[in-house]
């Protein structure tokens, strides 16, 4: 079992940043990857950024640039930096794990932009 805990959204202005945190436990040595996800406001859960077991990212492409996953391996932390925040980046932001052939989620974080 993974558990996951997002850490670090808020009300920000636009063009802000905000870096949020997604703290894992449990059999973290069996985690094969580690996903943002955001959901938006009456819209899908979207996939957001991944970093793997061996530190390779990747990105959404409408997101590359703005958005930096990394990861704190002493703290079983992963983190994602957001800058130059928009309006539109408004959602509840989840990580999720994989491990075990699973997906475990955390509870997700709100990011609020005003314009």
């Amino acid at each position: 079992q993974v558990q996951l805990v997002e850490s670090g959204g808020g009300l920000v202005q636009a063009g802000g940043s905000l870096r949020l945190s997604c703290a894992a436990s449990g059999s973290t040595i069996s985690i094969d990857y580690i996903r943002w996800y955001r959901q938006a406001p009456g819209k899908q859960r979207k996939f957001v950024a991944q970093i793997s077991r061996d530190g390779s990212t990747n990105y959404a492409d409408s997101l590359k640039g703005r958005f930096t996953i990394s990861r704190d391996n002493v703290e079983n932390t992963v983190y994602l930096q957001v800058n130059s925040l928009k309006p539109e980046d408004t959602a509840v932001y989840y990580c999720a794990a994989g491990a075990f052939g699973s997906l475990y989620w955390g509870q997700g974080t709100q990011v609020t932009v005003s314009s």
